[in-house]
């Protein structure tokens, strides 16, 4: 999915949030000048900034007033302080300060890269096709017999993994001590097929509506409420972790872990950089188990920490972002979080990149082309400790949007290729349904004043005795919750009591990990190896993709697709 980073100044509390924030006073001597040489005012902007290995909080907020900048506040726990200044040269001057370790942009304020953007989910939505009529027909395998939810048989994704009722839910289907964190745009958590499963209190917002960029403000705080989704995406991950079997709709992976919402994305789809850092640190606090990263961090699609054709300020601003994000995945994986994150949705071998033409896609129209090699990273995906996901068809393939790479592939997940059918005609139901927030399939046009769906990319069931509505969207975003739910059901089976948190379950990341690996179904690379995809309906006409290494391990499938019913029985 395409998103976006930006530091958004919050204002909030240790008390508030739980995660080692405090707001920070303006310093003595704080000032958009500093006394390194003369300064070059303008717009106040934002920055994360970090503090070096080492250095004391005081020591770093001295440092940023010497750099011109004035702390707002800061993140201890991690080590960075978000700060402002008008001076144009503020990061040249942090690189400076020996107590700060670097800076990363935020935009100036009332900035809205919104207009002229690439839609973040044109390959999540197939945009085009949304409203394309539709014959009826699908390609998708349907299973014989009666399954436990009424939409069971338009759900080949749980049926490739081996979530089915003669499967692991038979076995397992999760313990409601295991924690899921959603680190994306938020979850409706009063949608009919996910309400039973969200915990409300230990659900946390990290961002506010910015109307420049996300439209008008639905509260009159301009911050949404943990149980709240404007953009649809996070609504679909948490129910393809955990719709519970309640006899309505569908079911998820692991259809009785708990959810919790930790949103750090912005209704337009943007995840700033501090949001993703709190979240994480949140979620080790708490005591979450597993958390679902579908995002990566923006304005970087890759991460170089020497690119000629980056400015030296540039190079260091990928440089922060990669150590930030570093920092804060291991202190959640050092508190129990086993990180699961897609692989991203360009086609691309992140074994061998070759171009960047989209970075750093803020400020509006400072993009420029860039070759890349295999020391340019995505972020969070690539950072260390984390398990990537690429995405599968029906059939099995690796979907031809989805990124892949001998080195960067841990497992393959369902993620949906409306393209896999006979014919490469366009078939929604080959992409993956799940949850979609009522309120917005009215806002979208997707139902119509009765109630109804106005497209084949949305399923309405009313069997619960209320109505509730469910779309069908494709991307390694789809394919990541797929194997944190796996992920869920292995704690659940495996893990123990949580001293930390009394009355919570866990297990080690890393035997989460190496379980979710070991139990996941090999899948050789298709022969020939350079697979091409013949694709209709507005995409490129042709797709190709070479994949490397041995069936237990190649750069498509990684050790395999993730298998629910292997990992716990």
């Amino acid at each position: 999915m395409r998103v976006s980073v930006r530091t958004i100044l919050v204002g909030l509390t240790a008390a508030a949030v739980g995660v080692g924030l405090v707001a920070a006073p303006p310093l003595a001597g704080a000032s958009s000048h500093s006394t390194s040489g003369s300064t070059a005012t303008g717009t106040a902007q934002d920055y994360v900034v970090l503090f070096k290995d080492g250095a004391g909080v005081a020591a770093a907020r001295a440092a940023i007033a010497r750099a011109g900048g004035r702390v707002v506040r800061e993140n201890v726990k991690i080590g960075y302080a978000v700060a402002r200044s008008a001076d144009r040269a503020f990061a040249d001057r942090v690189a400076q300060q020996p107590a700060l370790d670097g800076a990363a942009r935020d935009q100036p304020i009332g900035y809205a890269p919104k207009a002229g953007r690439t839609p973040r989910d044109a390959v999540e939505r197939l945009s085009a096709q949304r409203r394309t009529a539709h014959d009826g027909s699908s390609t998708a395998v349907r299973p014989a017999g009666i399954r436990a939810e009424p939409l069971a048989d338009r759900q080949w994704d749980m049926r490739q993994i081996g979530a089915t009722p003669g499967g692991s839910y038979r076995v397992q289907r999760g313990d409601r001590r295991v924690l899921v964190g959603v680190i994306d745009t938020g979850i409706d958590g009063t949608h009919p097929d996910i309400v039973d499963n969200f915990d409300a209190r230990l659900s946390r917002n990290f961002t506010t509506d910015i109307p420049a960029l996300d439209g008008p403000c639905e509260f009159p705080s301009c911050k949404d409420p943990a149980n709240w989704d404007d953009d649809g995406h996070g609504t679909h991950v948490a129910s393809t972790i955990a719709a519970p079997i309640n006899g309505r709709g569908i079911a998820g992976v692991a259809p009785n872990v708990t959810l919790v919402n930790l949103r750090a994305g912005q209704d337009a789809g943007f995840f700033f950089l501090p949001a993703t850092l709190d979240a994480l640190t949140y979620a080790g606090d708490i005591g979450v188990d597993v958390v679902n990263m579908s995002f990566y961090t923006d304005p970087w699609l890759f991460n170089c920490l020497d690119n000629p054709a980056d400015s030296p300020s540039q190079q260091r601003e990928q440089r922060t972002i990669r150590v930030a994000t570093q920092r804060a995945m291991a202190y959640a994986i050092n508190h129990g979080v086993a990180p699961i994150a897609a692989s991203g949705n360009e086609s691309t071998d992140l074994g061998h990149p070759d171009s960047d033409d989209t970075s750093p896609d803020y400020p509006l129209g400072t993009a420029h082309p860039r070759t890349v090699d295999n020391s340019c990273i995505t972020v969070p995906g690539e950072t260390n400790g984390v398990t990537v996901v690429n995405a599968t068809g029906p059939s099995n393939r690796k979907a031809y949007y989805s990124n892949y790479g001998l080195e960067q592939s841990d497992v393959a997940a369902p993620g949906g290729d409306a393209y896999d059918s006979p014919g490469n005609s366009v078939d929604p139901r080959n992409e993956v349904l799940a949850a979609y927030p009522t309120r917005l399939a009215r806002i979208n046009g997707d139902i119509d004043a009765n109630g109804n769906p106005t497209s084949d990319m949305v399923v309405k069931d009313c069997s619960g005795g209320s109505c509730a509505y469910y779309q069908y969207l494709q991307g390694t975003s789809m394919a990541a919750p797929h194997a944190v739910g796996v992920a869920a059901l292995i704690v659940s089976e495996h893990g123990h009591a949580d001293p930390a948190h009394p009355g919570g379950w866990t297990l080690a990341p890393a035997t989460t990990r190496s379980i979710l690996l070991n139990s996941a179904a090999g899948q050789a690379c298709p022969q020939p190896r350079l697979f091409r995809y013949t694709l209709a309906g507005g995409t490129p006409a042709h797709v190709s993709a070479y994949c490397a290494g041995p069936p237990g391990n190649n750069g498509f499938y990684g050790r395999g697709i993730v298998n629910a019913f292997a990992a716990v029985r």
